[in-house]
């Protein structure tokens, strides 16, 4: 007979509404790529980049315009001026400032800045003009301006398009806009992913987009399955018989595997208690040994033969484990054996039951 005892934490989703959603003001052209990281150790490049794509059918002179930067949560903001015009599909690429020397260098940039970029968050903005933008501070604020073009928020942004920001960057990851570039369905969250960076300039392909810029029309669908606790112990045998014995005897001991599976990264406890004897008590005892990567309860070490204790008593602890188990399971040899000769009773029947209890740590 087993019993399995699991302890579980109710896990509950609490549904948080966004702020209002930001929409930008979409354009032929728009961000397609962001990095951040240029320089630093492990970086991909060794300067940070900011890229531009023309999803219009038609070029468009950025003479005058710029690409501007501010912190996570700042409002002042730091421009870099463009030039030239992008061609219909074509790219654009802004070379940024760099934090070191590791990575290898840009492709020949369209324009150059000094501006240093946060991987861990901040917000690019295209704008139509050369004058450093005021806002930021709350989402929606620079989507409103009517000379930004683009807004990309990414990490803890506090502004953004749409209803979130897109994901924080590492040395190794740029915010690449989906659809190769194409993509603006006026959300950071569902239009961008942090991606290996591969910055282009307008030397490269063109990347056609469809008419007018419209891009393509995307919806995310949220995919999420629900792991279960597993916590569970399986004995080899549900019966443990000495056979035919007389008064005087000290019968051999006879084994029961327990095998106790659980996904619990913390670990479990093994424990076990016993009724009385009926109808006279006798004195039974156990023994046991830890599997691999688990640790036996000082007591049993050295094969030691310890009491086992009758209920309302407390369990004995057979030993414990501080990770999930093997995949087909931990496997625990026990055994039992009499503490003492059998003492003189009358004949019969004696029997008792065992209680193996696995509990999650």
């Amino acid at each position: 007979m087993h019993r399995t005892r699991l302890a579980l934490i109710a896990a509950l989703i609490a549904a948080v509404l966004p702020p209002a959603a930001a929409q930008g003001a979409s354009s032929a052209l728009v961000v397609s790529q962001v990095f951040a990281a240029g320089g630093n150790a492990g970086a991909a490049f060794t300067n940070d980049y900011v890229e531009l794509l023309n999803r219009g059918s038609s070029s468009v002179d950025v003479s005058g315009w710029s690409i501007q930067y501010a912190t996570a949560t700042g409002t002042s903001w730091s421009p870099t001026a463009l030039a030239g015009s992008i061609g219909a599909g074509k790219r654009y690429l802004v070379q940024l400032g760099s934090g070191g020397t590791a990575g290898a260098p840009l492709p020949a940039a369209d324009a150059t800045g000094t501006v240093n970029l946060a991987a861990s968050g901040g917000k690019v903005a295209l704008v139509q003009d050369a004058t450093a933008l005021t806002c930021g501070a709350s989402a929606g604020s620079c989507t409103a301006a009517a000379a930004v073009r683009d807004l990309v928020g990414y990490g803890p942004a506090t502004d953004f398009e749409g209803a979130g920001a897109g994901p924080a960057l590492s040395s190794t990851t740029a915010l690449v806009r989906a659809g190769d570039g194409c993509t603006d369905s006026d959300s950071n969250a569902g239009d961008f992913a942090a991606a290996p960076p591969e910055p282009r300039n307008s030397s490269a392909s063109t990347t056609p987009c469809g008419a007018g810029g419209t891009g393509a029309a995307t919806q995310a669908a949220n995919v999420a399955v629900q792991l279960q606790p597993v916590l569970s112990l399986t004995l080899e045998r549900t019966a443990v018989d000495f056979g035919a014995v007389v008064p005087g005897d000290t019968p051999a001991p006879v084994g029961e595997r327990v095998t106790v599976s659980s996904n619990a990264p913390t670990g479990y406890a093994l424990s076990l208690h016993r009724t009385a004897f009926a109808p006279r008590d006798l004195q039974l005892g156990v023994s046991a040994s830890a599997p691999s990567g688990a640790l036996l309860a000082p007591p049993l070490a050295g094969g030691a033969v310890v009491g086992v204790p009758i209920a309302p008593a407390a369990d004995l602890l057979l030993g414990t484990s501080t990770a999930t188990s093997a995949p087909a399971g931990d496997v625990w040899p026990t055994a039992f054996s009499f503490l003492a000769p059998l003492a003189a009773l009358p004949p019969g029947r004696y029997s008792a039951s065992v209680t193996y209890t696995v509990i999650g740590r």
